[in-house]
């Protein structure tokens, strides 16, 4: 995810010589530096001289350690993209006069459609939101929610597109089930998913007039769908999204 922000950072005009990335693994910073000419990547945070805005692209137990140092070094303001790590809990590692705040990107950011949510910490400005906002909207869709909804944003579309890719691997494995050669299922499968979201998108119409209109009474669809109904599908993707969002509430 941090180097999605990289890609989308570069591609909004950000040159690699205005970045810095501390990386502890070898291999990484080697491909980082492959990758982004220019770019500073260093193995340990320094010991000042931080830039004033750092982002935090660690796994969840790292954040406490990686904002602490951050704040020590001279960082001013942190966006942490780290599922289950609070606010209030990140400001007290970063240490007094760090604003905090905290979004829940998604891994289609990794091709520029990425959806996130962002919400700022107690000391954090108005400004604070419009930078961060800028950071995560270099590579898609940024909303500003309460913290109290980041759990929620988690369940549906931080975790959302595994979903997407599960349904992806059903589909392919039935249309090889009723003939079609893996090839021609996997684009099939591909390009109706990707269709499917442009209309909804681009249209504005709501998915259920989507659906009904190409659901004919009586006709195939119609007995897809009664085929989904009967196998629980709505009850079983809500689960999937309570179930991503209590599991988000757990780890913070």
């Amino acid at each position: 995810m941090g180097e999605a922000l990289l890609r989308g950072l570069a591609a909004h005009g950000r040159r690699p010589e205005e970045l810095q990335v501390v990386e502890v693994s070898g291999a990484r910073r080697d491909e980082l530096a492959r990758a982004f000419p220019g770019l500073e990547v260093l193995a340990e945070l320094p010991a000042s001289g931080l830039p004033a805005d750092a982002v935090l692209a660690v796994k969840p137990p790292d954040v406490a350690a990686a904002a602490a140092a951050a704040g020590s070094a001279g960082a001013g303001r942190l966006l942490s993209i780290a599922a289950g790590v609070g606010t209030a809990a990140i400001e007290a590692a970063a240490g007094a006069g760090v604003r905090v705040l905290r979004a829940m990107p998604n891994t289609p950011a990794q091709v520029g459609a990425g959806a996130a949510a962002v919400c700022a910490g107690r000391s954090a400005r108005p400004g604070d939101l419009d930078w961060a906002e800028s950071v995560l909207g270099s590579v898609g869709l940024v909303v500003r929610v309460e913290e109290g909804l980041i759990d929620a944003v988690t369940g549906l579309s931080g975790s959302g597109p595994a979903y997407v890719f599960l349904l992806a691997e059903v589909l392919m494995d039935a249309g090889r089930s009723v003939g079609l050669p893996t090839d021609i299922s996997r684009d099939l499968t591909v390009q109706t998913l990707l269709g499917a979201a442009r209309l909804l998108s681009e249209t504005g119409t709501a998915p259920e007039e989507l659906r009904a209109m190409v659901t004919s009474p009586n006709g195939t669809t119609a007995a897809g769908i009664a085929a989904l109904e009967a196998g629980g599908f709505r009850e079983a993707v809500a689960a999937a999204v309570r179930a991503a969002t209590e599991r988000s509430r757990q780890l913070g």
